[in-house]
């Protein structure tokens, strides 16, 4: 496992962070647009390159199979997918979505759906989207002509998606076997997080059982959600939480992701590389754009 400098590099298989920040996304505009406002992170962001700009928290999983097919699966598709899409799949060679798996049904998951016609109208006949019943009627209700095609309206198309339904069995997506890992997204909140190879997936949590703890248990790399330092949420966990969770788990390695604004890239991760010193744990935050290059 090694993170790639060479977006077109001949690696069988690797993950890539589209995006790694909340659902308002950083920078935040009112940071922006209040002259009295001291936040050090919203300025930066807006600077090209800089790590503190941060979208909807998404990954592709980009494989090169057997018959030598670049296979393309991507885990969410929130409010910001067609910003992310159009400055990462270019880089990374994305010519194709073979399969789109949701974790939960919330907007910054979902709020994309609508952006994925240019695909199924000019790259590709139909997308397959996998989901759990009950977020297929929350897309339902959001966007009702993407699963009844019958009901649009204008002239411009929509998207030609094919929802599948999953539940807590594993399930294949392209080839790749996914394990689902239910995870609390806020009290008598559960979503999914996934597991696949080597990897674990948990974008969005705030607690899980030792039930799903066991899944991840083993893992190369556990992506993991940390919002913010030291105030609680009730959807999701903290830095202090993650680092907790972390160390409970064992995982060789672990990339953080959904982060807001509290969140400085490059000092914050200054000081989680203390911890490798310190009891060996490899901890850092992700950045929009990272590839990791790993064996599926």
């Amino acid at each position: 496992m090694s993170d790639s400098g060479t977006p077109k590099s001949a690696t069988k298989s690797r993950i890539v962070f589209l995006g790694t920040g909340t659902s308002e996304g950083v920078p935040r505009v009112s940071c922006l647009t209040n002259p009295e406002n001291d936040c050090p992170v919203c300025p930066d962001a807006i600077k090209p390159g800089s790590p503190n700009r941060r979208r909807n928290t998404s990954l592709l999983i980009q494989r090169q199979l057997d018959s030598g097919r670049i296979s393309n699966i991507v885990i969410d598709a929130g409010k910001f997918f067609y910003e992310s899409a159009m400055q990462w799949f270019p880089k990374y060679d994305v010519h194709t979505i073979d399969g789109l798996v949701i974790t939960h049904a919330h907007a910054d998951a979902v709020g994309g759906f609508d952006d994925l016609r240019d695909w199924t109208n000019n790259s590709q006949e139909s997308l397959p989207i996998y989901l759990r019943e009950q977020d297929l009627d929350s897309v339902e209700s959001l966007f009702y002509y993407l699963v009844d095609r019958t009901k649009q309206t204008g002239g411009g198309g929509v998207a030609k998606l094919i929802f599948e339904t999953i539940d807590a069995v594993p399930f294949a997506v392209d080839g790749l076997e996914l394990k689902a890992l239910p995870v609390e997204h806020g009290r008598n909140q559960e979503v999914f997080g996934y597991r696949f190879g080597p990897v674990s997936y948990v974008s969005d949590a705030s607690a899980f059982s030792d039930e799903t703890a066991e899944l991840i248990s083993g893992s190369e790399l556990l992506v993991l959600d940390a919002l913010r330092p030291a105030r609680t949420h009730g959807t999701h966990f903290t830095l202090e939480e993650a680092i907790w969770q972390a160390r409970r788990l064992g995982v060789t390695r672990t990339l953080l992701t959904d982060a807001t604004h509290d969140i400085d890239h490059e000092p914050v991760n200054a000081e989680l590389a203390k911890l490798r010193d310190s009891e060996g744990l490899d901890i850092q935050y992700a950045h929009d754009g990272l590839a990791i290059d790993i064996a599926l």
